[in-house]
């Protein structure tokens, strides 16, 4: 059986007339009036009564009828399907964002993926470091992350630099930093710092650390946190600084004040996702590209991106 002689089977039976149906299906009548012929032997049963002007179903056709129509509804739905997610308009796609891209770039992203994207399932996972991203998107855990530098191997891994954000000093707000334009690396010797944990491996806690040593002094980390929040909270709260990317400020934490870190100083967001087929996330980094200021591809050739590579 073919799946031709069901919809022939279904037009004759709307029709209730062989000539009509061939026009519908436009065919010759005899070759319609064979695959019907073909079909009822197969099946080792009457579906028509046949009369000079009138073709009825019989009841063991009209019960045939409903699970053809089934049948083909459920052929074209997996087609629909198929083509929705050949072109990455269909499917799941789960993503992690490092602190200041869960404040920032996360919110941008999830609304333009439920206008442009509906059919893609989508969850998140913010405030995740870039080693553990790194290491979720390796076990298949994640499919795209949001990360500051690849902590580990990027082997097999797809990277896409989105767009490099400034660094500020966050400090309280009677802090004396406040009347200052910026400051200079310099300025954080001897300041109390508050960093993201250095056992877990935090990019900006390799960065801050790495600049007070080019400065001639080692950094004071008076404490260390595992978020971002919680890291703008504490400075608050007056217990030390802290070297932040620009988009943490989106976190409105009252009693904070950035202050721009002088000279040409930033930190990359960078996508990265398993350097394999997937359409969807095609069409979400294309979408990154357009909320982000436009994404630039990272050559394979090239080497893992980590600080100071920019």
């Amino acid at each position: 059986m073919e799946l031709r002689h069901l919809r022939y089977f279904i037009a004759v039976a709307e029709e209730r007339n062989f000539g009509r149906a061939a026009e519908r299906l436009h065919m010759a009548q005899p070759p319609l009036s064979r695959a019907i012929r073909q079909l009822e032997a197969e099946l080792g049963l009457a579906l028509f009564e046949r009369t000079t002007r009138r073709v009825n179903l019989t009841p063991a056709g009209a019960a045939y009828l409903d699970q053809a129509r089934e049948v083909l509804e459920a052929v074209d739905t997996a087609g629909v399907r198929a083509r929705r997610v050949a072109e990455g308009r269909e499917g799941r796609l789960t993503v992690g964002c490092v602190g200041s891209a869960t404040y920032s770039l996360l919110p941008l992203l999830a609304r333009a993926l439920r206008a442009e994207l509906p059919k893609v399932e989508v969850g998140f996972r913010g405030e995740m470091l870039a080693p553990d991203q790194v290491s979720a998107l390796h076990d298949g855990m994640l499919d795209l992350g949001l990360l500051r530098t690849i902590g580990g191997s990027a082997a097999g891994l797809r990277l896409t630099v989105l767009r490099e954000d400034r660094l500020l000093v966050a400090v309280p707000q009677d802090h004396a930093f406040v009347t200052r334009a910026r400051v200079v690396v310099d300025d954080l010797a001897g300041e109390d710092l508050i960093m993201h944990g250095s056992s877990t491996g935090s990019a900006m806690h390799r960065l801050v650390t790495r600049l007070c040593e080019e400065a001639g002094f080692a950094a004071n980390v008076a404490h260390e946190v595992a978020e971002t929040s919680t890291l703008l909270t504490f400075v608050a709260a007056g217990l030390g600084i802290a070297v932040v990317p620009e988009p943490t400020t989106l976190l409105g934490v009252p009693g904070v004040v950035h202050v721009p870190l002088a000279g040409v100083r930033s930190v990359p967001l960078v996508a990265a996702t398993r350097d394999e087929d997937n359409p969807v996330m095609d069409r979400t980094l294309e979408i990154l590209g357009r909320i982000s200021g436009g994404p630039g591809p990272v050559p394979a050739s090239t080497r893992p991106l980590r600080l100071g590579d920019h």
